[in-house]
């Protein structure tokens, strides 16, 4: 479970690839999309080959039941939209679906941070008459775009950390325990916690944004 910045949500691809290069047993990341990730054009036949599957709890616990290391950004779009005066602030998680899924299926939960995804298109406005228009849940405003046209899609060439926090476990509560929405609340606040400090952890560690 992973903070979600950006504008563009290239902090999914950037944590994949880290896994795919870097884990002892080089994992592949299962990652979960929302419905509009699989309406756009490209982008949705991109993340089908990289096996990103519906946001949904029926198929994180089918990929969680196969073994499979699943990837959740449970900020969705309000992470990646949110404004740059807000950024490394986590937004609200949602229902804590994906603490259910780990619950009913006894995996445990893994936070992770990550640092350097909020400066490569900073968003300093939102264009949303046309974001309706397009049907799309904000249409960024940056420093470059649209001023620059598509050169203003190439993103700044900022400093990435990414931390994986020690696994919470939830094998011990039982399937049942997902039931429970006292619990789901508590661990999905202990997940998010987590998250913020070792964000705030990163950016001291990080010397320069860019660089």
């Amino acid at each position: 479970m992973a903070n979600h910045s950006g504008t563009i949500p290239a902090d999914a691809l950037m944590t994949t690839v880290a896994l795919r290069d870097d884990h002892p047993a080089q994992r592949r990341l299962r990652l979960l999309g929302a419905d509009l990730v699989f309406e756009l054009p490209f982008v949705g036949t991109m993340s089908r080959k990289m096996g990103t599957t519906l946001a949904c709890n029926e198929d994180a616990e089918r990929l969680l039941t196969n073994g499979e290391l699943v990837g959740v950004f449970p900020e969705g779009f309000k992470g990646i939209g949110k404004p740059f005066r807000e950024r490394y602030t986590l937004q609200r998680f949602g229902r804590g679906g994906f603490v259910t899924a780990a619950l009913r299926t006894g995996v445990p939960i893994i936070p992770c941070a990550i640092v350097g995804a909020e400066e490569i298109y900073p968003m300093i406005g939102n264009a949303k008459t046309a974001a309706r228009l397009l049907g799309l849940p904000y249409l960024p405003i940056t420093p470059t775009f649209p001023l620059l046209g598509p050169l203003g899609l190439v993103p700044l060439p900022s400093k990435w950390l990414i931390a994986f926090g020690e696994p919470i476990e939830t094998a011990s509560y039982g399937p049942a325990a997902a039931e429970d929405p006292m619990l789901v609340f508590n661990l999905t606040d202990q997940v998010r916690e987590t998250i913020q400090h070792s964000l705030y952890q990163l950016l001291l560690q990080r010397e320069s944004v860019f660089g």
